[in-house]
Formats: structure tokens, C-alpha cells, sequence
């Protein structure tokens, strides 16, 4: 199955779930968007480049490769909640130019490349302030 149908399919029954089963006078739900990977440079236009190594975010008004797939599934679903006790956290723009920010070969736990995970200062950081700020209000 293509993982975007395979996502969208999962992400529709979740919301459907919320949809029956949350009241949003007593609850409130968060869901983080998609965190972008930067294993390839194309993106950024840096071809020969992965985030191994870097230590600058993209510097650009807009990210040469645009929004991931999967983050039109994302606002595709979530435009077809009923009810809205859902806040969706949208990390997904501020993450894309944030290239510097996986662990890559400082962890010193492993080696190769690691594009997926955010374990350096700033990025995660700013995902929990937003959290918070959603939270409180």
C-alpha cells in the first residue's frame, strides 16, 4: 500500500474517533503535524548534501521543495473534523528550514545518518512552547 494512503487512511479513523467519542467541552486533543526529514540536499538545493554535518538552517524566504506529502493528508483530514477539540500544532513549515537541528553524527551513540529524529537544542524546544501555549489558553 503507498504510505500516504496508508497515513490518510490512519490519520481518517483517528479523526472519526474524535469526531464520536471526544467532548470537546471537557477535553482537549493535540496532534503535531509532520516532521520533515532532510536526507536529501535537492530540497534545499544542496544535492550533494544530507543533514549529516550541518550546522545552518536553510536561509531562504521560502523552502525550495515546499511542503511534504504527507502534510496535505495532514490539512485534508483535518479540514473534515466536525467537532473541533482538536489542536493541530503545524511544526512542519518552521521544521523544514531547520536542516542543522538532527543529531547526525553528534549524538556519538551511532553512525551514519540520522535525517528523522530532532535531539539538538532549538527545534524540539520550540514544539514544546507551542504545546504549552496551546495548552494554557
Amino acid at each position: 500500500m503507498n504510505r500516504l494512503v496508508a497515513y490518510y487512511k490512519g490519520l481518517t479513523t483517528w479523526a472519526r474517533w474524535v469526531d464520536r467519542n471526544v467532548d470537546p467541552r471537557r477535553t482537549k486533543v493535540f496532534f503535531q503535524d509532520i516532521s520533515p526529514t532532510h536526507y536529501d540536499g535537492r530540497e534545499w538545493n544542496q544535492p550533494s548534501q544530507t543533514c549529516s554535518g550541518q550546522t545552518q538552517p536553510f536561509f531562504g524566504v521560502r523552502y525550495p521543495a515546499g511542503m511534504p506529502p504527507a502534510w496535505a493528508v495532514v490539512n485534508k483530514v483535518f479540514s473534515r473534523i466536525k467537532i473541533r477539540p482538536v489542536y493541530l500544532m503545524d511544526v512542519t513549515g518552521m521544521s523544514l528550514y531547520r536542516k542543522d537541528a538532527h543529531p547526525g553524527s553528534y549524538s556519538g551513540l551511532h553512525s551514519g545518518t540520522d535525517c528523522s529524529h530532532w535531539c539538538l537544542p532549538g527545534l524540539p524546544d520550540t514544539w514544546n512552547l507551542l504545546l504549552y501555549s496551546a495548552y494554557i489558553s
